[in-house]
């Protein structure tokens, strides 16, 4: 009777161990519409930055996008460009920079104590005039996820997913940023250590940067991006990349109904890219869509 009761309990311990882990895997389900903010809220706050992080969170996204860039000293910095951008840098002096300026000012040849001295926030963007101007810097990945996991937690929000894009091309390897094996060898700690893995992706317009992912950290989901350029198909696209990957992510205008399909024949998510008004959202999502990045989140 002992080891009869034994084995109940033991069975009984593990069908609860087996539910949890389910209603924990149903916690970081891709979202049924995945909602977006570019950059965070590149539209209304400072691009890439944590309160453009905080106020997408507030908009309820589900998803926040980001890109991210190495530093000198090895650092995963969040930041669209691998250079100071002269839209919106200004340097330690309060000094304004010429595009000529900022093509010289590479995050890759600066260690991160010198880029936080630089401002992204206060000088006016020339494309997002409802963008709120404050003093902010570019933060590390690792501040910026620490930051907005708890502030998603504070706000009572479920669990975020993260859509994260590597800033790399060949002709840039050891000039503006690391090649692409490297460079993710140092993206995906820090994505481990927040323990966000389950609930993030990884996409870029360098497949080798896919490929790698691919290769190494099989478990890690990834997005090919599709520029407006991009003449191939589908069948093109993913047979240069090797696999197909867990969402493919067309600039908006290449978005079809056969393309929809077309990705969801192949068990893809299809999120296209950059939609910025209400319109072209419902469009996109009548067509059936995944998902929409925007960098008004506002408009969701």
């Amino acid at each position: 009777m002992k080891r009869l009761n034994f084995l109940l309990c033991t069975v009984v311990l593990l069908s609860c161990t087996t539910a949890r882990k389910a209603n924990d895997n149903a916690m970081y389900r891709f979202p049924k519409f995945d909602k977006e903010g570019h950059r965070g809220s590149r539209g209304l706050m400072p691009e890439n930055t944590i309160p453009a992080m905080r106020a997408a969170i507030d908009l309820d996204v589900t998803t926040l996008e980001m890109d991210v860039v190495i530093s000198k000293d090895n650092k995963v910095v969040v930041s669209h460009d691998p250079y100071f951008s002269a839209d919106i840098t200004t340097t330690p002096d309060g000094k304004i920079i010429t595009k000529e300026e900022a093509a010289k000012l590479l995050l890759y040849k600066m260690n991160y104590d010198s880029i936080q001295k630089y401002d992204v926030g206060v000088k006016p963007h020339p494309g997002f005039p409802r963008q709120q101007k404050i003093p902010v810097s570019k933060p590390l990945l690792s501040e910026l996820l620490q930051a907005t996991e708890a502030y998603a937690k504070d706000k009572g929000k479920a669990p975020l997913w993260y859509n994260i894009e590597t800033k790399t091309k060949e002709s840039g390897d050891g000039v503006a940023h690391p090649a692409p094996e490297p460079f993710v060898n140092l993206l995906v700690p820090v994505i481990q250590q927040a323990g966000i893995a389950d609930r993030t992706i990884i996409q870029s317009f360098d497949r080798r940067t896919l490929q790698v992912l691919h290769r190494k950290y099989p478990t890690f989901k990834t997005s090919l991006l599709i520029d407006s350029n991009n003449s191939q198909t589908l069948e093109e696209n993913l047979d240069q990349l090797g696999f197909v990957p867990f969402a493919y992510s067309p600039h908006f205008t290449l978005v079809t109904p056969q393309l929809v399909k077309a990705c969801h024949d192949k068990g893809m998510k299809i999120v296209p890219w950059t939609v910025n008004n209400k319109e072209g959202i419902e469009r996109l999502k009548a067509m059936g869509v995944d998902g929409i990045i925007t960098d008004y989140p506002d408009l969701f």
